[in-house]
């Protein structure tokens, strides 16, 4: 485990840097994903995104297509990675667990000024759940991105039920896949998440702010430390 409180720093190391990696990776490919996506589409002189500084190639298909192909290459290598890695290592705190749906209620309530936050582990229970949810989202995503990918390589003549059933699916969750973007972007914005930001970048988050609001997080690395001596 990389976890560890720097109490000389007031900081408390919350991902280490291949998690950071992984965060980036998926971040920047899937936003990739989702532009080449829209420039695929005939919409880029229309709504002159050509006249953007460096956007000139988003008319033409044939690049948008590569670099959506590129992007997808990494945004699958990582995912898998991701589960098989942590899997491997028997992480399970991004996984809901019983009493998420209580806890989530009270933190929303909270926000609102109804009641106190109750003390949280490394993850709130809405990170869980978002996970979970983006999660799927990403495998269908795979899913019939890889049949459609499939289909213009090596199967031009593939049933056109199957090529139409995965562009529907990978339309679908292309939407569901920005709107969660979004999502996460406004959870982001919410101003007892903001200490949570500088976790995105460096890795570590301020101890007082873990000790307030991730208070069980902070005893189990404190009960590892004790165990490990």
């Amino acid at each position: 485990m990389t976890e560890k409180i720097l109490s000389e720093k007031n900081l408390v190391v919350r991902h280490s840097l291949l998690e950071l990696i992984e965060h980036w990776a998926i971040a920047i490919s899937g936003l990739l994903l989702l532009f080449t996506g829209i420039f695929e589409l005939p919409v880029a002189k229309r709504y002159y995104i050509i006249t953007v500084p460096g956007l000139g190639w988003s008319a033409d298909f044939i690049t948008s297509l590569y670099i959506h192909y590129a992007a997808a290459l990494v945004f699958t290598a990582v995912g898998i990675f991701h589960l098989a890695y942590h899997g491997f290592r028997g992480e399970k705190g991004m996984i809901p667990q019983t009493g998420d749906l209580a806890a989530s209620v009270k933190v929303m309530k909270s926000l609102f000024g109804f009641g106190q936050e109750p003390p949280m582990h490394k993850y709130l229970p809405e990170q869980r759940w978002a996970y979970v949810g983006m999660a799927f989202i990403i495998l269908m995503l795979i899913i019939s991105g890889l049949i459609k990918t499939y289909k213009n390589i090596y199967a031009p003549d593939m049933s056109l039920a199957i090529v139409l059933t995965a562009t529907w699916i990978h339309n679908i969750f292309f939407v569901l896949f920005f709107l969660a973007f979004l999502a996460h972007m406004a959870a982001i914005a919410l101003r007892p998440n903001w200490p949570m930001v500088r976790g995105i970048f460096t890795g570590k988050v301020r101890l007082d702010y873990a000790r307030h609001r991730h208070a069980l997080w902070i005893a189990d690395i404190k009960k590892r430390k004790t165990s490990n001596h």
